[in-house]
């Protein structure tokens, strides 16, 4: 796995820019599933991979266990959370909750430039998928959705779902990863085609729908496959 940053990586004396780097990379690598669940990583570890001092990386650590993202462990070891059947449950039904309400709340806000930016996302979602580049796949996905909510000034939405995002990345990608097969609909259209014709209960089903179409049988099926794993 390749922590490396950026070749403009900012001079270290401009400290908080550099902590501001570190944590968005570490905070891009866990939403995107690059950091396996269960994975044990030190700070040191993390500084060397990402070429800085370890006092950037020790406070994008103390944001990102802030955010839930990650445990601490001993022995200044970290760890992106094992993942229960019920917290699962539990962070997708948040999502439901929260994306539905925050998509439908979008509605009035959302241009003709918006919703053809929409339009490209989704369509760069579907190549990915097609190609099965779980990189892209993922961060276009959740693009997708942060362009739908994001439109909202000053949305109070948006941290509690990016949050939710953090969580449940590692465990996304590597139910993707296990799925050899392909969405049957795609939801994001059905969304495109209920903002259209400015249809808030279709939007809501939408997003629901797709939520749950892409983790839920998914992460229930691993779950419990690592539950018995443990258990022989």
């Amino acid at each position: 796995m390749d922590f490396k940053m950026d070749d403009n990586t900012p001079d270290p004396a401009d400290s908080r820019t550099l902590q501001q780097k570190v944590f968005e990379r570490l905070r891009r690598d866990i939403m995107l599933g690059r950091i396996k669940p269960g994975q044990s990583l030190t700070i040191r570890g993390l500084a060397q991979d990402l070429g800085v001092s370890a006092m950037p990386v020790r406070e994008a650590l103390r944001r990102l266990v802030a955010e839930r993202a990650i445990e601490l462990r001993d022995n200044r070891r970290v760890r992106i959370p094992s993942m229960t059947l019920n917290r699962f449950n539990e962070l997708v039904a948040a999502r439901t909750i929260l994306e539905s309400e925050a998509a439908e709340r979008a509605l009035p806000y959302l241009t003709e430039d918006v919703i053809t930016k929409l339009e490209l996302l989704d369509k760069e979602t579907t190549r990915a998928e097609l190609s099965r580049n779980h990189d892209v796949w993922i961060e276009r996905n959740f693009a997708f959705h942060a362009c739908l909510y994001g439109v909202v000034p000053q949305s109070t939405f948006m941290p509690l779902i990016e949050s939710l995002w953090l969580q449940i990345g590692p465990f996304l990608r590597r139910a993707i990863e296990a799925d050899d097969s392909r969405y049957s609909v795609d939801r994001h259209l059905e969304a495109l085609a209920a903002i259209r014709t400015r249809d808030a209960m279709a939007l809501r089903i939408a997003i629901e729908a797709d939520i749950r179409d892409g983790i839920q049988h998914i992460g229930n099926k691993l779950i419990r496959a690592d539950a018995e794993n443990c258990q022989t």
